[in-house]
Formats: C-alpha cells, structure tokens, sequence
C-alpha cells in the first residue's frame, strides 16, 4: 500500500452516516478532517472510528464552515470535499502525481481545479446547469479562502493555478424528494443573507431564461428525462428565491 499524500482531506458534514465512510475512503491521506455541525445520526463517531479527525461545531453557514475547516487543516495540501463526491480513479493519480512530487507544498500552482461530473436520480448528467464543470478544490495550506453568497461558496487562491485530469463524482441528492427540501431549504438562506433587491421583473424573467438557458444553450435536453426535471426544478429555484426576496421586501424583512 502507498504512503499516505501529505494531504488533508477537508469535509463538512451533518447527518451524513450513510456516506461519509466513503467520503474518508476516497482518497489515502495523512489527515481527513470532518467538521459536524450537528448531527443526530451518529456520523461524527463513525468519522472517528475510521480515523477521521473531527471537530464538531456550529453551522455559521457554508463559506464560514469551509473556511473553518481550511483554518483546522495540518498538511501542507488540501482536498476540499463533500461528503458526496469522491475522486475517481484518474483523480486520485493525479493527487497522487502531483503531491508526491511537491510533498512540501512549495512550488508553483499553488491550486488545482477539478472535473466536477454530476449524477442524478442513478445516472451521470452531461448537459444543463448540472453539466460536468471546473471547479478549484485541491489548494496549498494558507494560499487561498472561500467566498461567494450562502450556499454557493467558491474557493480562491492567491497564486498560479492548474488543472488535474480525472473527476470527481458528486451524487448531490439521495431521491427527489431531498432535492425539494434542499431547494427550500436555500432559497430560504439566500433571503437572509443577500444584499441584493429584487424586483418584478426578477420574477418575471429570470425563472424562463433559466429554462432555456439549461435545455437549449447548455444541453440540457440531452438528458432525457432527468434533463427536464433538472430545467424544471433550476427554475422553480430562480423563481422561489426571487420570489421569497420579494415577499420579504415587502413585508420590511
């Protein structure tokens, strides 16, 4: 068996017994670190008994959390998960390539992107809004910080970047019915936490151009069914989140 990378493996987690084993399996590191924000069934002291370290904490929410576990990290690399996505194979030669000969973390790029590809409802996605897309996930320990507006964080870096082969494979949602509550669930957090105003035409035009931006101008439709239900729901999300900021607006919220 290899030596573990001089890695930390970064997941925050809440309530996730059923993957997070996978999650801490997914790649051999010398440090996976998982930060709980509360779970009632029982993941941090599975996390543990696989060897994870864990630190369980509130939920300030999704940029301050993965800041936090950024801040907690110990080895000079670190590999930003959730935990549902795991590396596939070519990822994880690629880590491996890549860390083992830089084990310091000292020379250029300071951060990687990645393939994120998608699956929903048993089944890899290949156009829409759920479309296999970059995203900067493996980062040099104190060169970079998340950002973005609650839930959609976006990890920088204050150095070069470059681009490992392989993918990670992210299942977001274990049925429909989860997608729905997440869809509540952050179209809620985005009123709390926006700066932005909305107004009628926000309702009125942002949900359609979503839906033909994700069928037609993304490909959505080459999905099939799944294709359309994803239109669909990106739609229903635009048109509740702006909706939701509305409603609130007016009532002096």
């Amino acid at each position: 068996m290899p030596d573990p990378l001089p890695l930390t493996v970064a997941i925050i987690a809440r309530d996730e017994a059923d993957r997070i084993g996978a999650a801490i399996g997914s790649v051999e590191a010398a440090e996976v670190l998982v930060l709980d924000s509360g779970s009632t069934d029982g993941t941090p002291a599975l996390a543990r008994s696989l060897g994870a370290r864990v630190i369980e904490t509130d939920w300030p929410g999704h940029v301050a959390q993965k800041n936090r576990a950024l801040a907690a990290a110990r080895q000079p690399w670190v590999l930003c998960l959730d935990a549902d996505e795991r590396p596939d194979a070519a990822l994880r030669a690629e880590l491996r390539r890549v860390i083992g000969g830089d084990p310091e973390g000292r020379g250029p790029p300071d951060g990687y992107y990645v393939l994120r590809r998608n699956y929903y409802l048993g089944a890899p996605i290949r156009g829409g809004s759920f479309r296999p897309t970059p995203h900067l996930r493996l980062l040099r320990r104190g060169r970079g910080r998340w950002g973005g507006e609650d839930p959609h964080d976006r990890l920088s870096v204050d150095g070069p970047t470059g681009t490992l082969g392989g993918a990670l494979e992210h299942h977001p949602y274990r049925s429909l019915g989860e997608h729905l509550a997440t869809i509540d669930r952050y179209t809620a957090r985005f009123v709390q936490v926006t700066e932005r105003r909305a107004r009628w035409r926000d309702l009125l035009l942002r949900p359609p151009a979503h839906l033909a931006r994700a069928l037609l101008l993304q490909g959505g439709w080459r999905d099939g069914p799944r294709g359309l239900i994803l239109a669909w729901l990106g739609a229903s999300y635009v048109a509740l989140k702006w909706g939701r900021l509305l409603l609130a607006q007016r009532d002096g919220r």
